[in-house]
């Protein structure tokens, strides 16, 4: 894994160009702590730089920027290719004699003799990539299919620059001096991150997944950003429009298929040339991961877990029994609450772009965790989004069945009563019934029922996954001077086909604007290479051909991926309700952030600001605090945005 950063700039001297793509590289030293290397096009005033965290090849035959053969082209290069020996092999036998081991060589050679578009093709794995084409004069930024790469790019003062991280940028252009973008702000309160192609800032865009853009230098006379527009190389619709091969009528031979895709996959995701292992949280997706790679692995493997001392959202039990069936050699930290809440304040520095996710927080303690031991780590990152793993998809499709038998009269008068009473009071009813019949639960209670009240008075399915993937609503009642549309459409649609469409919208939206931000940004941060393997692009392609009925039923999420799970882990050790990843933010909100919230809520900060209105703000924190509303989430959203404008603008 490594990062990468550049710059065109006609009006800067040679010398300054490459001290400017240095200061560059520096600012993402953690995402390669190994090496740094910078080259410069004298004539096009082009400059790479690259920061590398050495996997493959560790020899200096691997360093890059890297030069190709025949010295056409010039690769920065952020990534893994995993299937590069099968590619290689028939590079080989057309005569391409190699100087290492390395995929980035064998990229390179690839984009010799087949084009970057058919290499683009061939090439299974995650990466992020600025090619030089010095016959062309082209220089062409690509991202992979999904997005487990960032890349951002911008046109400042004019200078065209990119980088892997903002801080690359800010190295160029501190942040200060950039524009705030409305439209991406919004979004950010909506959704909790900011979907590419925006970035915070109006003069830098990330580039898409699947995207590439390609820029004439010879021909560019205008660095206007308006006027550089990406092009799709791959599109989620194009996959998930595939036809269905498996149904319940050969549902055996999707489990099989599906078993051995997995094998393929963890087997070309294996190949490093340092220490690797897995995290394993318990759950069906890292519990599969690590199951295959062990059942693949002579010796025993390592796994790692973070346990936290509050039960409620500990599974470090879970993954500790599983790691004893599988053989594993276990790792497991267990953190307080002080170790997260200390991690507060270093997130805008992590996420140099707002962020607000709170399971940011234990994501950045397991990667740290991981570190510690080795160099690369296989994670479950993707199995929610490609087998409908997600509580929301069934929970939706229900009450939207369950609503469009109503009459209108009938759910008038049922949100009436339900939203007649806070949803703390709620909570506490049902607790207090709950205690009667002497069984645990009722937190979130009341928040369940403003949902499917909210879900069930939607005008559409589409309206109503909107709904439910939103913190605030309606973005413009707390950002001033904000009337922009920022509707996200599925690649499918979710009036005709709920499940698939909504992990479309996932699969477009959600699992890269926050999954996969999240967990770059941690380990990157840590100096880890994560590794999905659920998002190889032949299980994603293959998901797309597996029928809905055969990841749902009997309202159990990811049927198909758990039939494979039990060829390796007895079921009794799987079946629990599901966790996820969180901490308890709402609560900490209230109690041991309090003084923190305080700060950068602050009434006086926030009108001098001038970016929100700060009447609704304190009209959600007072309902949160007395426990008759769960503001958690919207207000993270705020205390994010707040935190990382302190440390990137105001504190620079």
């Amino acid at each position: 894994m490594c990062g990468i950063a550049g710059l065109v700039s006609p009006s800067l001297p040679i010398d300054s160009l490459k001290a400017t793509a240095t200061a560059m590289a520096q600012a993402i030293e953690h995402r390669g702590p190994d090496a740094m290397g910078v080259w410069v096009e004298q004539e096009q005033k082009l400059a790479f730089s690259h920061r590398r965290l050495s996997i493959q090849d560790l020899s200096e035959s691997g360093a890059q920027p890297m030069h190709s053969h025949s010295k056409r082209y010039t690769i920065a290069f952020n990534g893994e290719i995993y299937n590069f020996l099968e590619i290689k092999k028939p590079l080989i036998d057309a005569g391409f004699e190699f100087r290492g081991h390395s995929d980035t060589e064998v990229l390179l050679c690839a984009i010799e003799h087949w084009g970057l578009e058919q290499t683009i093709a061939k090439a299974k794995g995650m990466f992020a990539i600025a090619l030089w084409d010095s016959q062309t004069k082209v220089l062409t930024l690509i991202r992979d299919r999904i997005g487990e790469k960032p890349l951002y790019y911008g046109v400042i003062n004019g200078s065209f620059v990119f980088g892997s991280e903002l801080k690359a940028i800010f190295a160029h252009t501190p942040a200060k001096a950039l524009t705030l973008n409305k439209v991406a702000i919004a979004s950010f309160l909506r959704h909790g991150y900011i979907s590419a192609p925006n970035s915070v800032f109006v003069e830098v865009k990330k580039l898409s997944p699947g995207c590439r853009i390609d820029i004439n230098l010879a021909k560019q006379s205008d660095w206007s950003i308006a006027n550089l527009t990406p092009q799709p190389y791959w599109t989620v619709a194009q996959s998930a429009n595939q036809p269905y091969l498996y149904t319940e009528q050969n549902q055996s031979e999707a489990i099989s298929a599906l078993d051995e895709k997995i094998n393929k996959v963890i087997n070309e995701q294996s190949i490093a040339d340092v220490p690797l292992g897995a995290f394993l949280s318990g759950g069906i997706d890292s519990t599969v991961v690590s199951a295959v790679l062990q059942a693949n692995t002579s010796t025993a493997i390592d796994t790692f877990t973070i346990g936290f001392e509050e039960k409620s959202f500990n599974e470090a039990e879970f993954a500790k029994e599983i790691a004893k069936h599988l053989g594993t050699k276990h790792h497991e930290h267990y953190v307080n609450q002080q170790d997260i809440l200390e991690l507060v304040n270093i997130l805008p520095r992590v996420y140099d772009e707002p962020f607000a996710d709170a399971s940011q927080l234990p994501t950045i303690l397991v990667n740290r965790f991981a570190r510690s031991e080795l160099t690369v780590c296989l994670s479950g990152d993707g199995g929610d989004e490609l087998f409908a793993g997600y509580n929301r998809y069934v929970f939706t499709e229900a009450v939207l069945k369950k609503a469009a038998a109503l009459p209108a009269v009938f759910k008038s008068i049922l949100k009436a009563l339900i939203t007649s009473v806070a949803p703390g009071k709620w909570d506490k009813l049902y607790q207090a019934l709950n205690s009667i019949a002497k069984r645990k639960g009722g937190a979130e209670f009341g928040n369940k029922l403003y949902k499917m009240v909210s879900l069930a008075d939607a005008k559409s399915k589409a309206a109503a996954y909107e709904y439910l993937m939103s913190y605030w609503q309606q973005p413009e009642q707390v950002l001033k001077a904000f009337n922009g549309e920022l509707a996200m459409q599925s690649p499918l649609s979710l009036e005709d086909d709920f499940i698939n469409a909504a992990m479309a919208w996932d699969q477009q939206w959600y699992l890269p604007g926050d999954n996969l931000t999240k967990t770059d940004r941690a380990s990157m941060a840590a100096s880890l290479e994560l590794r999905a393997p659920l998002l190889d692009i032949e299980l994603i392609d293959f998901a797309w051909t597996v029928s809905p009925e055969l990841k749902v039923r009997d309202g159990k999420s990811k049927w198909l991926l758990r039939e494979v799970l039990y060829k390796y882990v007895p079921k009794e050790l799987i079946e629990r309700p599901k966790m996820g990843f969180s901490v308890p933010i709402s609560q900490w909100i209230r109690t041991d952030l309090s003084a923190w919230v305080d700060e950068l809520l602050d009434k006086e900060f926030i009108e001098k600001q001038g970016i929100f209105n700060y009447a609704p703000i304190q009209h959600a924190l007072l309902e949160h605090r007395s426990g008759s509303y769960d503001h958690g989430k919207k207000l993270w959203t705020l205390l994010m945005f707040q935190a990382w404008f302190k440390t990137n603008i105001i504190d620079g």
